[in-house]
This record gives structure tokens, C-alpha cells and sequence, in this order.
């Protein structure tokens, strides 16, 4: 049978719009409060955890918009969430709380249990406006972090000027959407034809 690869659709939330559950204090809760809060610092982030750590504490001081409840969860605490990130630990509770949210439709991300998913956090590369995700199907959250530091590496730190320039020139534009597209596609065709061709190496 024919491999489709990597059929996951990408989108891009606002989630300082959204209110985002997690559960579970611990290392890879914070690992994915900290995700959250680099993509947007403004995220709406609710914890619920019977044992938080130190610094989701020192996070939570200096962001407003996380509330932190230290106690057990309770299925009252789906109510009002547009996504779940479970970080419990425990495959068993993890199973049992997202059966919870599948009757109430909630997306839902289990850390380290991509089979128990409903979406993955993936990493992402970010230029001022410009954004880039990447996705290895959860196959290898290592080589999904290379590959973002190689990008960081390679994208030139001024790109974000050249977008900006690009938005103001399409907001000066006059004419239908199809000719608006052809000019754009004329600036910006030295950006992929004079791109560096790969190095010969001497044997």
C-alpha cells in the first residue's frame, strides 16, 4: 500500500483568543507552558496539577493570562477549554481524561504518546512576522529541533524587513487580486532564482 507521508493539516492558532487546558505540573508540563508562551506570550493558559514545579510558579508571576490550580483534575475543568495538552505522566489517566474530552469534541495533545493525539506541538522557526512550522508526523521531535536550529541559522536576520516592505507595496497596489499576484510574484522571483547552487567537490 502506497505511503501518503505526512498527512497532518497545518494551522496556525491565535491563542491568546483561545483557552488552552493543561494538565500536569511537571518538567513537561513546563516544557509545554514554555512552548505555548514563545509562540505567544499572551496565551490564555489554564494548569490544573496536584504537584506544580518552581518555576511554572516564577512563569506564572510574570504572565498574567496563566492561572495555576493545585489540586487534582476534575472533568469540570474541560468546560470552557478549546484545547487539551495532557502532560500527567500516566498513559492510563491520559487515556481517561481525553476519552472526557473526545464526548465534548476538544482537541486534544498527549505528551510523548503520539497515538493518543489529536494534534502535535510542533517546532517552529520565527523571523518577526515570518513563521515556520515543522512536522515529522511525531516520529522524531530531535530531528524536527535540528532541523529548526538549522533554519534559525540560515534565515538572514533582516528577512522580516523585506516582508514588511513587501505588505506595504501589496497595500499600494491597484487592480484585481490575480494581477495583485502577478506583481507580487514578480518582486519576489529573485528570491528562489538566484538562490545558492549546491557546491562541487573535488575528489
Amino acid at each position: 500500500m502506497h505511503n501518503p507521508g505526512n498527512t497532518l493539516f497545518p494551522i496556525f492558532c491565535k491563542i491568546d483568543r483561545l483557552r488552552v487546558l493543561v494538565v500536569g505540573g511537571g518538567p513537561v508540563g513546563l516544557e509545554k507552558v514554555q512552548a505555548l508562551l514563545k509562540n505567544n506570550p499572551e496565551a490564555r493558559i489554564t494548569l490544573v496539577a496536584i504537584d506544580i514545579c518552581d518555576e511554572l510558579y516564577e512563569l506564572g508571576k510574570g504572565h498574567p493570562t496563566i492561572e495555576l490550580h493545585k489540586r487534582a483534575f476534575v472533568p469540570e475543568d474541560l468546560e470552557g477549554a478549546d484545547l487539551l495538552i495532557l502532560a500527567t505522566g500516566s498513559r492510563e489517566t491520559s487515556e481517561e481524561i481525553r476519552e472526557m474530552a473526545w464526548e465534548r469534541h476538544l482537541l486534544t495533545n498527549v505528551a510523548d504518546t503520539p497515538d493518543l493525539c489529536d494534534f502535535y506541538l510542533g517546532s517552529t522557526v520565527k523571523k518577526g512576522d515570518l513563521k515556520i512550522g515543522i512536522s515529522t508526523n511525531g516520529k522524531s521531535p530531535t530531528f524536527a529541533k535540528r532541523f529548526r536550529e538549522l533554519l534559525e541559522e540560515s534565515l538572514p536576520e533582516d528577512i522580516d524587513a523585506l516582508l514588511q516592505n513587501l505588505h506595504e507595496v501589496r497595500n499600494m497596489m491597484t487592480g484585481d487580486f490575480q494581477e495583485k499576484v502577478e506583481k507580487l510574484n514578480a518582486l519576489t522571483a529573485d528570491l528562489t532564482a538566484n538562490r545558492s547552487q549546491p557546491k562541487a567537490y573535488e575528489r
